[in-house]
C-alpha cells in the first residue's frame, strides 16, 4: 500500500510540475506577446514625437531666420539714418562756420563766451574746428581768457588724439 501510495504520490508530482511547465510556457508567450505590442507601441509614440519635433524645430528655424533677416534690416536703416544725421550734422556745421569765417571776430567773440556761458562748449569748438586759422587767431583775442584757455586746451587735445589715430 504504502508502495502505490508512493507511485501515486509521484504521479501526482509529476502531472503538478506538467501544468506549471504549461502555464509557465503559456505565460511566458503571453509575455512575450505583450511585450511586442509594448515596443511596437512605443516605437510608433517614439515616431510621432520625432515628426512633431521636426515640425517645431523647422518653424522655430524659420522664424530665427526672419528674426535675423528683420534685425539685418533694422540695423541697415539705423546705419542709413545715422549717416544721414551726420551729413546734416556736417552741413549745418560747414554752413554755420561760413556764417562765423565771415562775421567780424569781435562779433563772433561775443556769441562764443555767450554760448560757453550757456553750457554750449562743445558747440563752440566744433564751431572753432571749421574756421580758418586767420580766423581763430583773431577771435581769440576777444574770448575771455578762461573761455580761450578752455578752448585752447581743447584744440590741443583735438591735435594729440588726431595725431595718433592718423
Amino acid at each position: 500500500m504504502m508502495r502505490i501510495f508512493k507511485v501515486l504520490l509521484l504521479l501526482f508530482f509529476v502531472i503538478i510540475s506538467l501544468n506549471a511547465q504549461e502555464v509557465s510556457s503559456a505565460s511566458l508567450i503571453k509575455q512575450k506577446i505583450e511585450i511586442k505590442e509594448l515596443k511596437k507601441d512605443l516605437n510608433t509614440f517614439y515616431n510621432n514625437k520625432e515628426k512633431e519635433y521636426q515640425v517645431r524645430k523647422k518653424e522655430l528655424e524659420t522664424l530665427l531666420a526672419k528674426v535675423e533677416k528683420e534685425r539685418k534690416q533694422i540695423q541697415a536703416l539705423r546705419d542709413e539714418n545715422r549717416e544721414l544725421l551726420q551729413n546734416i550734422k556736417g552741413e549745418v556745421d560747414s554752413k554755420t562756420a561760413n556764417i562765423y569765417n565771415k562775421m567780424k571776430p569781435k562779433v563772433a567773440a561775443e556769441i562764443f563766451n555767450q554760448m560757453i556761458i550757456e553750457g554750449k562748449i562743445e558747440d563752440v569748438f566744433d564751431i572753432i574746428l571749421r574756421l580758418k586759422d586767420k580766423n581763430i587767431t583773431s577771435l581769440m583775442k576777444y574770448i575771455s581768457p578762461k573761455n580761450a584757455s578752455i578752448l585752447t586746451q581743447m584744440l590741443k587735445d583735438y591735435k594729440v588724439n588726431n595725431n595718433e589715430e592718423g
